[in-house]
């Protein structure tokens, strides 16, 4: 699962999905032998802070969770058991899953099964067409009463069975297993062909799918508003739902008198960037971007110039109030892309941590932000060291309260 999905690993994308929630506190990685370090390195590269532990797996699946619990370091309430193969897992489907667990001591992510369903015989022959209206197939995450779970580990220990899914095992111990309603878009990448489709989903849809119940009680409300009384002076139109894309770009002279930030970091060098707050030209092209997009303006109406109250502001501060501008505006970033144009000095070792201060201060994870560094081989205003340039562009979803 190390393999790449959209340019970040597979493994990684499946982590993050619980590493953001508020509801997750721990994270056990179980991977094959030899690949610790590996798991390691991608673990720091993304700041999966909520990883705990990264053990090695046994021979079947079963063995590989049980190595799993085995490292879990506190009492918690409920154990989430997911695949690393299913990358595009989204928020709603696990809170569900945690919420329908707590209520019923087990439940498990399913979809009803869409296909007609044909039981065979040993000749190839269809022997009778199975009535799907109570099938269901079963994804991840499941989750169960951890003190369940265990006595469930322990009687198959005990008794030497072994199974492929964690809801039979539960219900080794007696346990009912809820049928939490999980999401098609949750699929299992398991050829290349799962990996062109989540591309797809990825590029089209993103992680989860829409919710048409929540769509239409945000079109019932609208429509509510506009029953006013006749003369009643009508609110601004809101903005129209959907994706708007935005473009930034930010320049400064060089001076042997400042400090050289960027991207919020500070770099070694024998020059810095001339301006009025920390002259970060990355993140100004950025927050750029992102108020353009948003069509709220742009850095000098908001943080002009001529104020004292942004003498040498941390341009980081800066993004954070954007960030809040665009969510009372009911917008959410997508993805940044950012490109730093500098001859000097090279900036590849400082882009993580810039990628990681972007997402923070946006409240965004770091695999939505995106930063290049290139040089204009000797020529012009950058190329000839005098200054350094910044372009960015984003991308943000609007959505109608509720949604």
């Amino acid at each position: 699962m190390t393999f790449p999905l959209a340019g970040i690993p597979v493994a990684v994308r499946s982590i993050q999905a619980f590493n953001s929630l508020d509801e997750i506190g721990e994270i056990i990685v179980v991977c094959r032998v030899g690949q610790t370090a590996v798991y390691r390195r991608m673990v720091e590269e993304y700041h999966l802070d909520k990883v705990t532990s990264i053990v090695t797996g046994g021979d079947t699946r079963q063995a590989s969770v049980f190595q799993g619990v085995r490292a879990i370091s506190n009492s918690w309430k409920l154990l989430a058991i997911h695949d690393g193969a299913r990358p595009l897992v989204c928020r709603e489907v696990i809170v569900r899953c945690l919420e329908n667990a707590l209520r019923h001591g087990a439940a498990t992510a399913a979809v009803p099964v869409k296909d007609t369903i044909k039981r065979g015989t040993p000749n190839g022959m269809i022997a009778e067409t199975v009535d799907r209206s109570t099938l269901y197939a079963a994804q991840t995450p499941q989750v169960f009463d951890l003190l369940l779970y265990c006595s469930a580990m322990d009687m198959a220990l005990e008794n030497r069975m072994d199974f492929t899914d964690d809801c039979q095992l539960a219900e080794l111990a007696g346990a009912r297993v809820f049928l939490s309603p999980g999401d098609y878009s949750n699929l299992k990448i398991t050829t290349r062909e799962d990996i062109k489709l989540a591309e797809m989903l990825l590029e089209e849809n993103g992680p989860a799918l829409p919710d048409l119940a929540a769509e239409a009680g945000a079109v019932q409300e609208f429509s509510e508003r506009d029953e006013r009384e006749e003369g009643q002076e009508a609110p601004p139109a809101p903005p129209a739902a959907g994706l708007r894309i935005g473009h930034g770009y930010d320049v400064h002279k060089l001076d042997p008198k400042r400090k050289l930030i960027l991207g919020g970091v500070e770099i070694p060098y024998e020059k810095g960037l001339l301006g009025h707050s920390d002259a970060d030209v990355l993140l100004h092209a950025v927050m750029d971007a992102l108020l353009g997009a948003a069509a709220l303006g742009d850095i000098g109406q908001h943080f002009p110039d001529n104020d004292p109250a942004y003498q040498g502001a941390d341009s980081l501060l800066l993004l954070e109030r954007v960030g809040e501008l665009l969510g009372k505006a009911g917008f959410q970033v997508v993805n940044i892309d950012g490109v730093v144009v500098a001859q000097a000095p090279k900036l590849k070792p400082f882009i993580p941590q810039m990628r990681r201060n972007i997402a923070q201060a946006l409240g965004v994870d770091v695999s939505q932000v995106s930063v290049k560094a290139t040089t204009e081989e000797g020529m012009g205003f950058t190329g000839t060291k005098k200054g350094i340039s910044s372009h960015a562009v984003c991308l943000l979803e609007w959505k109608p309260a509720g949604m």
